[in-house]
């Protein structure tokens, strides 16, 4: 099965960038899903277990590094990927 994530990422410190271009970085990695960044979120689009298994590896990496984040995800159950132009 194939979907479609929406993910904003809120590191709650001073510096916030970084880790945030850091979890991305970690998501592009994955060759078999597509990552599309924008200003606001990133979209990651592809195989619903290795997205899964995906963000649960880079978000339990992310909490314990800074355990003050908050995710907001979004799952759309099919790969939306180009559909708006994106």
């Amino acid at each position: 099965m194939e979907i479609s994530v929406d993910i904003s990422m809120y590191p709650l410190q001073k510096e916030f960038e970084a880790p945030i271009l850091a979890f991305i970085a970690e998501l592009e990695k994955e060759q078999s899903v597509e990552v599309v960044r924008n200003e606001l979120s990133t979209q990651v689009h592809g195989d619903y277990n290795v997205i899964m298994a995906l963000l649960e590896k880079e978000m339990f990496s992310v909490f314990t590094e800074i355990p003050d984040s908050i995710f907001v995800l979004k799952f759309v159950g099919n790969n939306r990927q180009g559909i708006y132009g994106i």
